[in-house]
């Protein structure tokens, strides 16, 4: 069993950064592929970034790429999402998820075991 809990979101202008975090329990952190997802009113959850359990792998939706980094600290159990040039588009409510093993699909949140309660993270123009 993994608890998540995402921080560092809030209120942030246009063009502006943010940096999330998200802290795991337990003891085998980097056994679990991790990942960030996104959900804004009245849309689906989308796949942000994910990385694997050591770290040496990262992915990212086409959205934002060159943007957005993905990073883990697994001494730390941590992962981070650092967020910058951020669009009013992007405000949601943004998940972190634990995945014991690999995800077939990184981008499907089918795939993933455990979430966090989500942070919200709001983007004005």
């Amino acid at each position: 069993q993994v608890q998540l809990v995402e921080s560092g979101g809030g209120l942030v202008q246009a063009g502006g950064s943010l940096r999330l975090s998200c802290a795991a329990s337990g003891r085998t952190f980097d056994s679990y592929a991790m990942g960030w997802f996104r959900q804004a009113p009245g849309k689906e959850r989308e796949f942000v970034a994910a990385i694997t359990g050591g770290g040496g792998s990262t992915y990212y939706a086409d959205s934002v790429k060159g943007r957005f980094t993905i990073s883990r600290n697994n001494a730390k159990n941590t992962v981070y999402l650092q967020m910058n040039s951020l669009k009013p588009e992007e405000t949601a409510v943004y998940y972190c998820a634990a995945k014991l093993g690999t995800p077939l699909r990184w981008y499907d949140s089918r795939w993933y075991n455990y979430w966090g309660q989500g942070t919200q993270v709001t983007v004005s123009s």
